[in-house]
């Protein structure tokens, strides 16, 4: 498992990054306070709070190309 957090401040944003979750073949989840929605869920992402920062858990050892993909999104 592998956790980041990420910041979604718009429309664009969302789209932009379900559709590089999207093309994992593993499970990447949202995580909102006690809410978790899966991260290829457009739907599922606008019932969080997207005015915080938001923690992403990538069910796998190896995120690294996700990663470098939705590295805009990433709170460092």
């Amino acid at each position: 498992m592998t956790k980041a957090k990420v910041l979604l401040q718009s429309i664009s944003d969302v789209k932009e990054f379900v559709s590089a979750v999207s093309l994992c073949d593993y499970d990447v989840d949202l995580i909102s306070g006690r809410y978790a929605v899966d991260a290829k869920s457009i739907m599922g992402i606008f019932s969080l709070d997207l005015t915080n920062a938001i923690e992403l858990v990538a069910h796998t050892e190896n995120a690294e190309a996700l990663f470098s993909q939705i590295d805009k999104f990433i709170v460092k």
